[in-house]
């Protein structure tokens, strides 16, 4: 599929990526404001009314140099039971969907209601011992917040990242036993080349370094070096139902090991954060579990202690600025497990993840019902990519989406989220409109990086 640059103000190709990347991803009309990584958790600004608008995270930080750990240490005791563990890549992806909201990620930056002591050493070559479980897992039920959290913390650590641009706290947690950690890739954006420091849960510190990282679905992978950790156990997203309890883990405002709980809200959240040349589409978990600037990364616990999402963006109230009041309001956004594992893996083995597409330039300026492919592409290229997915399936330029796999959708960036929430290979169905008559065509996705 041959790739295209971004289109006009009137279209933009929403779900086909050119040369350069994330800068193909059209941005939505009417988006709300994010802050995200590298300092700030991605903010959206809630919509007025009904219906919601698509939302763009912004990235960037919070202000001032990383905030230093807190002085919170771990409880060492003994692990109750070994925790399933992974070796290297291997986990498959599920699948999710989508829906709209505004947010703000998982970083922070600057000083965090006082001064916060600097514990633990710097890394040495040294092999660093692995935090242990604290005494919540051995004194309270299991299944309990407490036991959940005391067993999970050991294997949730802070990134603090230096870059050109400032420096930023997020967080993030081990997913194998060859001391790879998840992020956001909003967390580690301005690391480039650099190495982040990883701060432990018993304060001790590591460096790393990123081994891949993919700004369409906000995830990143860091390589620890100098400990040995245990990984968390990942569960499936696609079992997750509203109502379900779960546990949020990470550093918020830079106070590392911090735990918050709540339920899942909703789910399927089309989420789009960021600008339009560097936007995530993530299809979300919703929570009410407290997140704030530096949960970024960390992980959303399901009430067995497996991961079923990552941490990535809160919602703020319209009108409040990224300075101002912007933490958590009850509305969080949390990437899918599967999702996750699928984009993990791939950034293990390659350092890249595929995404995706249908190859159709859609049209932004259309306010109608459903989703209209664009007339034309930018520079008189078709709309419709030759030999692609859509091409294949025999849609045409000026024909109307009105459903992905039959639920309906009303925003290019819902459907580019439904689109990404799946995997390469995979077929879908569409329904679309043409003159008047609707009919349904089934699709094989293609993949693009």
């Amino acid at each position: 599929m041959s790739e295209r640059d971004r289109g006009s103000d009137d279209w933009q190709p929403w779900d086909r990526e050119p040369p350069s990347g994330p800068a193909t991803e059209p941005v939505p009309a009417a988006e709300p404001q994010w802050a995200s990584a590298a300092g700030a958790e991605p903010t959206t600004e809630l919509p007025a009314g009904p219906p919601p608008p698509p939302y763009q995270p912004i990235s960037g930080s919070w202000g001032a140099p990383p905030v230093p750990p807190s002085a919170s240490a771990a409880h060492p005791v003994s692990q109750p039971e070994p925790r399933p563990g992974r070796r290297g890549p291997g986990w498959g992806a599920l699948v999710g969907v989508a829906l709209a909201t505004a947010l703000v990620a998982g970083t922070t930056g600057g000083i965090v209601g006082g001064a916060l002591a600097d514990r633990g050493s710097g890394s040495s070559g040294t092999a660093v011992a692995a935090p242990q479980p604290g005494a919540g897992a051995t004194t309270r039920p299991r299944g309990s917040v407490a036991n959940i959290a005391a067993t999970a913390l050991p294997s949730v650590v802070t990134l603090r990242v230096e870059g050109a641009d400032g420096g930023a706290t997020g967080s993030g947690w081990v997913y194998d036993d060859q001391g790879h950690v998840v992020t956001n890739n909003h967390v580690v954006a301005g690391a480039g080349d650099s190495t982040i420091t990883v701060v432990l849960s018993n304060g001790k510190q590591v460096s790393g370094k990123v081994v891949g990282r993919d700004g369409s679905y906000d995830l990143a992978v860091v390589r620890v070096e100098g400990a040995d950790l245990t990984p968390l156990p990942v569960g499936s997203s696609a079992d997750v139902v509203v109502g379900d309890e779960v546990i949020a883990v990470g550093a918020p405002l830079g106070l590392d090991s911090t735990v918050t709980s709540g339920i899942v809200s909703a789910l399927d959240r089309p989420v789009t954060p960021g600008q339009q040349d560097d936007q995530s589409f993530i299809n979300a978990i919703q929570t009410d579990a407290a997140i704030n600037p530096g949960n970024s990364g960390g992980p959303l616990l399901d009430m067995q202690g497996r991961v079923i999402g990552v941490n990535s963006a809160i919602a703020r109230v319209p009108g409040t600025s990224l300075g101002g009041q912007s933490g958590n309001i009850g509305v969080g956004f949390a990437i899918p497990s599967d999702q996750v594992a699928t984009t993990v893996d791939q950034l293990i083995r390659t350092g890249k993840a595929e995404h995706p597409i249908i190859g159709v330039y859609l049209d932004s300026s259309y306010d109608g019902e459903g989703v209209r492919v664009a007339d034309d592409g930018p520079d008189g290229d078709p709309a419709v990519n030759p030999g692609g997915p859509a091409d294949e399936a025999g849609i045409e330029a000026g024909d109307v989406i009105t459903a992905f796999e039959g639920r309906p959708v009303t925003d290019d960036g819902e459907l580019v989220v439904k689109i990404r929430a799946r995997k390469v290979g995979e077929s879908v169905k569409l329904t679309i409109v043409r003159d008047g008559r609707e009919r349904d065509v089934t699709m094989v996705l293609q993949g693009s990086e």
